[in-house]
């Protein structure tokens, strides 16, 4: 009979005395011990879902206001500052180095790419052509000659030949005697060898034999002793002691979990009915009743007029940097005209070509080009932004 049959008998049997004894204590002592675990298990649970339902969601909204807020004066901010930074690069390194790039590498690159292709490569090109000439006579016909006439034959004759004549007629026959003593020896040395060890293996073969019929022996007493001595008294402690009381201790600590939930979802639901009455209701009417009113005030009578405000000093300040960039590109073109001067085609007192009107009419002339109707035509600055 096995251990299993033994736990199936066990839990069949009939119970007695000391069984319900056991299992009223084990759970009386297992519900003093589980019921403090289970009531701070509760609380705990109770506590993550107020957090995730009431103060998560009001923390998350005002934390992205707040980082939007951030976001959009520091994008503001920055799109300034990068704009005028970008016009002032444009302004004084772009155009010299593009008026540097044209008028003055361009032309210098132009001319020594045709100094180098007209005068450089016909000299490198004869100087190499001579070169080769001098290294081929001077050097590879002289390793050519020494190669074929000197070294070939030095090394045919005075290397290649003896060394095959003395492997043929010396280094062969003695290999070839050597060889055949070597397996003479190998095969008497065998012999020799299997033979002893034979006669070894038989005198080996009976001492085992005897040592086995003698262990065999021993090894019997020493299986009887051991079963009988520590393996039957601890199977016996484990189907009458361990496994009982186990069984009952994890069914006590079912039971005991069951009865302290019942206990905290009741004292739970106390606390909570006493928290509402102390401490919700009061606040519950104190949010409508004066923090709602407070709150439409504030939004109609502070936020609204505060907006509308910083709106309207956002538009005065994007139109004053409109203006004060007109009248940048206004005074550089009037430099440029202090500097270069009015072209000689729109001068005072010299024609600037057909009208684009009539004398004393609105209408155009159906055959004539209409003439340019900008002061200054030849602006280089008209179409920067």
């Amino acid at each position: 009979m096995d251990d299993t049959e033994h736990q199936e008998l066990d839990r069949h049997a009939p119970e007695t005395a000391p069984n319900r004894l056991l299992r009223a204590v084990v759970r009386i002592v297992v519900l003093v011990v589980v019921l403090p675990v289970r009531v701070v298990w509760d609380l705990a649970v109770a506590g993550g879902q107020v957090c995730r339902r009431v103060l998560l969601p009001p923390a998350g909204r005002a934390l992205t206001a707040l980082v939007g807020g951030v976001g959009w004066a520091l994008e503001r901010l920055f799109g300034g500052v990068g704009w005028v930074l970008g016009w002032l690069i444009g302004t004084l390194v772009l155009k010299p180095l593009r008026w540097l790039y044209t008028s003055v590498l361009t032309p210098l690159g132009h001319g020594l790419r045709w100094i180098g292709t007209a005068l450089l490569l016909p000299a490198l090109y004869g100087l190499g052509n001579g070169i080769g000439w001098l290294i081929t006579v001077l050097l590879i016909v002289p390793l050519d000659l020494l190669w074929r006439y000197v070294i070939v034959p030095v090394v045919r004759y005075g290397l290649v030949v003896p060394v095959a004549w003395l492997y043929a007629h010396v280094l062969a026959p003695a290999g070839l005697g050597t060889a055949w003593v070597l397996s003479k020896l190998w095969q008497g040395t065998a012999w020799t060898l299997g033979t002893l060890w034979q006669g070894t293996a038989w005198v080996l073969a009976q001492l085992w034999r005897g040592i086995s019929a003698t262990g065999r022996g021993l090894g019997r007493a020493v299986a009887w002793l051991v079963m009988t001595l520590l393996v039957a008294p601890l199977g016996w402690t484990y189907r009458r002691i361990l496994t009982p009381v186990g069984r009952e201790t994890a069914a006590a600590f079912e039971v005991a979990w069951r009865i302290a939930g019942y206990v905290s979802r009741a004292v739970g639901r106390a606390l909570a009915r006493l928290a509402w009455h102390l401490i919700g209701a009061p606040a519950t009417w104190a949010y409508r009743t004066v923090c709602t009113p407070v709150g439409h005030f504030l939004r109609d009578a502070v936020w609204a007029p505060a907006r509308r405000a910083a709106a309207e000093a956002r538009r005065a300040a994007r139109a004053a940097l409109t203006t004060a960039r007109d009248t940048v590109r206004q005074a550089r073109r009037d430099a440029w005209r202090a500097l270069v001067g009015t072209p000689t085609a729109e001068r005072p007192g010299e024609p600037r070509g057909i009208p684009a009107r009539t004398l004393g009419s609105t209408t155009t002339v159906p055959s004539a080009a209409q003439a340019s109707e900008t002061p200054l035509g030849g602006d280089p600055f008209a179409k920067q932004g």
